[in-house]
């Protein structure tokens, strides 16, 4: 288990390392580095503490993207112009009317 943390947090931190601050960067490095060395002493009661607290720096990491996420699509709606509102919502521009149609196959090849 803490073999495939180790290499996720390293994948995840070289995808999304710019996106997170330095602070939640920084811990997470630290509990990464605090995790190899429990994994090489094969420390088991460090490694679960390890575990927990990489799993931990992850949430608040996790969290703050999260926010930042909300928040650039936010800011980011009341921009949206009315041709948009009319595009997500047919009905109020246009009257949708329901047809009958005949499938036609072609048995010609």
């Amino acid at each position: 288990m803490a073999d495939s943390l180790i290499f996720q947090t390293e994948k995840q931190l070289a995808e999304y390392g710019d996106k997170l601050s330095k602070e939640n960067k920084e811990n997470i490095q630290k509990q990464l580095s605090a995790l190899k060395d429990a994994h090489k002493a094969k420390d088991l009661a460090s490694i679960d503490k390890s575990l927990a607290d990489l799993n931990n720096a992850w949430q608040a990491a996790s969290q703050e993207m999260y926010n930042a996420t909300n928040n650039a699509s936010t800011t980011a709606e009341p921009q949206a112009d009315s041709s948009n509102a009319n595009a997500a919502n047919p009905s109020a521009s246009e009257n949708v009317t329901d047809v009958d149609f005949e499938e036609v196959k072609d048995d010609k090849k």
